[in-house]
């Protein structure tokens, strides 16, 4: 069953992962949307993180978990992005996802049914 989250990008500057050739390059809120709709339906950024570990066989195959159908779409609000990303993969993934491409950068606003 897929999930309503609602995250904010407060400074979309600073909006980025600890590991640049893995973090957002966007530049607005639909550009953010595209990178994070990408980074969800495919296994692509968590294949190239993956390989980036000491041991990319010991890496906990659900997180490159995807979903072909999971949408993004995103807003300018002032200063600030709000993304409303409609998936059914865990929370987990979501989250592993946005720190790759956000670092510490986003703030989970609420979670409601799809």
């Amino acid at each position: 069953m897929p999930t309503r989250y609602y995250i904010r990008l407060q400074d979309p500057e600073t909006a980025r992962g600890p590991d640049s050739s893995l973090a957002f390059r966007a530049h607005g809120a639909d550009a953010f949307a595209d990178e994070l709709q990408q980074a969800l339906r495919s296994d692509g950024l968590f294949e190239r993180w993956r390989a980036l570990q000491d041991d990319p066989d010991e890496v906990d195959p659900a997180l490159g978990a995807t979903d072909p159908g999971a949408t993004v779409s995103g807003a300018q609000d002032d200063l600030h992005i709000d993304l409303v990303v409609v998936t059914a993969l865990p929370s987990a993934v979501l989250r592993q996802r946005l720190h790759l491409l956000a670092g510490n950068g986003w703030q989970l606003r609420d979670v409601t049914a799809a």
